[in-house]
């Protein structure tokens, strides 16, 4: 029973060992006829008449090649002979390990190792039941067991003995081999570097390195054509009897008023609106309808005179009051500043023009607007100017109030009015232009329907045409943001274009500036990096130490504005106003002629003034709160150096917002910036009383607050 365990594991040994005999055996043949193919290719590649020869290599005999084929040969039949052998050994010892063990069990006649173990555990659980003869056999069976492994362990050694020296004999020669074969291949790679194999593969694309090609935006042609207008606005005014069709009466009020030429902007605008309404305001150009105009200009380059005189001119030989232009704006101070510019040159000429922008009550803003009759209601306003929310209450409210004869739609600051849509108050003056009036009279001839395709029977009787003015420092070139206006083949003004520039040896070179948005010519920017401690320090030491005056302060918010209204007026030594909307319009007007008149050298706001607000005599502009989108600085920063004055820009920008600020402005292609930076020593003088303002305005806040609550 012993005999047979033993041999038992013996022969599982026996099989690991041969399985690893195995799969040594095959990857020599895998290997062999990996190099068999290398060798056959080598050989069909190379031309006819010379198989087997391999340059640079002869044979002993002379032949070059024969040699070393036959002695490749002669190993790979040796390998292959010897694992036969091998093979042939391990199965005889294994199948007579096996008949070994077959015949010891017959012999035997007993159970397998497991049943054994299982009945010696049954017999050590009964105590002391065993016999002397079982004793005596016990022992002779551990030395059988002793003598059997010794046996055992002999035989191991035998074998291991002969294993190590047949698997040197092969790593010799596998050696031996592998050498001769690096050598063949060697040569044979130099063969095909020379005279390389024809390549099925095709190459569609090399790999070099090329630059990326920007992709330009596909642009309506309006857009990507548009008619160009001068930057500079000294080096190119234009006198104003030079434009053509400007009427002698315009003339007088235009130098009346100090205006002896246009600049380039007026100089392009007004002849291009007052030649669509040649032929009278009834209809257009050759009967047909006029085309629409946009204007992207900077602040202060004189837009508002540009359409404030042609419609004046076009409206002067009307006849009968009818609501003829209308001007959209979205704050209230723009609104009173377009309508004094337009009151200003219908003085004397009849012509109407009528503010609606909340600041009156509703029922006396009616008032204005139309009056009942006995042949029903008659409008008293020619030209409206209005701020989108009122505007839009008044068409849905007002009885008689009707926009069927509207000639010009203007609408300044388009870009804001684009974006904020104001309760789709542009869709709501289109529809209400189109509206088709019940009454019958002698006007139904002249109602307009919306504009189709021109056909026989539409030009049959002639319409009012509606056409469209947009005026913006920020004009959006988004199509789909202008697809919302609806406008018909426009027309536009830009001046965002490439300047050329003379070089030394005079020679002209265009340099692609890449604006989006222009800013005024005499206008200089900085920017100051500071922490957020510092910053009113910063607003004090250039209103002390640097004497700067008639400063306009821009901040984010209303609380932020007149938080720092009240911390400057208890340090002391500043004239300093707050504008903001949460005063009263009359206090703002008051508040913003003792400015221009330099009675107040420091005004904080809010972007209530920054949107087209001529504000005059501004020296400097300080943007307290760094703006958060180029739009906004450009409009803050317009508010100085206009009419092509100079003026000088700051913005306070904390070191955490330099890098996206200083990207804001590149990307917009904003770029002769400068930093400008401010000493610490330079502030500690102000420190003392800055805290003693710091704490009155502490109590001054908590009073406010007590006020409200009470």
């Amino acid at each position: 029973m012993a005999l047979f365990c033993i041999n038992r594991y013996a022969g599982e040994e026996e099989q690991q060992e041969e399985a690893e005999d195995r799969a040594r055996v095959l990857l020599e043949r895998l290997r062999q006829q990996a190099k068999a193919r290398q060798l056959k290719k080598q050989r069909e590649a190379q031309p006819e008449g010379e198989e087997g020869e391999i340059p640079g290599g002869a044979g002993p005999g002379g032949e070059p090649g024969e040699g070393r084929g036959k002695r490749k040969r002669e190993s790979e039949e040796q390998s292959c002979a010897q694992g036969q052998k091998t093979l042939k050994k391990k199965q005889r010892s294994h199948s007579s390990s096996e008949e070994r063990a077959d015949t010891e069990e017959a012999a035997d006649g007993s159970t397998p190792l497991k049943k054994k173990k299982k009945e010696n555990r049954r017999k050590s659980k009964v105590p002391q039941e065993r016999t002397e003869a079982d004793s005596e056999e016990d022992i002779k069976q551990r030395e059988n067991r002793s003598n059997l492994k010794n046996k055992s362990s002999k035989r191991k050694k035998r074998d291991e003995e002969t294993e190590g020296a047949e698997t040197r004999n092969k790593e010799n020669s596998e050696r031996a081999e592998g050498n001769e074969s690096t050598k063949e291949l060697s040569l044979a790679a130099s063969e095909e570097e020379a005279n390389p194999p024809p390549s099925s593969l095709v190459v569609l694309a090399d790999y070099d390195r090329r630059p990326v090609q920007k992709v330009q935006p596909f642009l309506p042609q309006w857009l990507a054509q548009p008619k160009l207008v001068q930057k500079r606005i000294k080096d190119n005014l234009v006198p104003i009897r030079d434009v053509p069709g400007i009427h002698p009466r315009l003339l007088k009020k235009l130098q009346m008023n100090g205006i002896e030429s246009f600049f380039p902007v007026q100089a392009e605008v007004i002849p291009a609106v007052l030649q669509s309404a040649s032929n009278g305001y009834l209809m257009g150009q050759g009967g047909y309808r006029p085309k629409d105009i946009c204007v992207s200009a900077p602040t202060g380059s004189g837009k508002t005179l540009s359409f404030v005189i042609p419609v004046v001119q076009v409206l002067l030989d009307r006849v009968v009051c009818q609501v003829r232009a209308l001007v959209v704006l979205p704050t209230k101070e723009l609104a009173q500043q377009v309508s004094k510019v337009f009151n200003i040159y219908t003085d004397g000429t009849g012509l109407k023009v009528v503010l609606i922008t909340g600041q009156k009550s509703f029922a006396k803003e009616q008032e204005m607007l139309v009056q009942k009759k006995v042949t029903g209601y008659c409008s008293l306003a020619d030209i409206i100017v209005a701020t989108p929310g009122r505007l839009t209450d008044h068409i849905s409210q007002t009885p008689g109030f009707s926009l069927t004869e509207l000639r010009f739609l203007i609408i300044d600051e388009a870009d804001r009015m684009i974006d904020d849509m104001h309760q789709n108050c542009l869709n709501q003056i289109v529809k209400a232009a189109f509206q088709v009036e019940n009454d019958s009279g002698s006007n139904v001839l002249f109602q307009r329907t919306k504009p189709g395709p021109l056909t026989a029977a539409s030009s049959c009787y002639p319409q009012i045409p509606l056409q469209k003015l947009l005026f913006s420092a920020t004009l959006t070139q988004d199509p789909e943001k202008l697809q919302q206006l609806d406008l018909f083949q426009p027309r536009l003004f830009t001046s965002a274009y490439s300047e050329k520039k003379t070089l030394g040896d005079g020679t002209e070179t265009e340099q692609e500036t890449n604006k989006k948005y222009t800013l005024p010519e005499g206008l200089s920017q900085c920017y100051v990096p500071c922490d957020l401690n510092s910053k009113p320090l910063l607003l004090l030491h250039f209103m002390l130490t640097m004497k700067f005056t008639r400063v306009l302060c821009f901040t984010n918010s209303r609380e932020a504005s007149h938080r720092l209204f009240l911390l400057v007026q208890a340090f002391g030594g500043v004239t300093v106003a707050e504008f903001s909307s949460r005063l009263p319009p009359n206090e703002r007007q008051r508040t913003m002629k003792e400015f221009e008149q330099g009675k107040i050298q420091l005004l904080i706001s809010t972007d209530a003034t920054a949107r087209g607000i001529d504000v005059k005599g501004v020296n400097y502009v300080i943007n307290y709160d760094a703006p958060q989108f180029i739009r906004t600085y450009v409009h803050r920063v317009g508010r100085t150096a206009r009419a092509g004055k100079a003026g000088v820009a700051f913005s306070l920008v904390l070191r955490i917002q330099e890098r996206r600020f200083l990207r804001m402005l590149k990307d917009a292609g904003i770029q002769d910036i400068k930093k400008h930076p401010v000493k610490g020593n330079s502030l500690k003088p102000l420190v003392q009383q800055y805290e003693e303002a710091l704490r009155r305005l502490e109590k001054t806040v908590k009073n406010e607050r007590a006020q409200k609550r009470a």
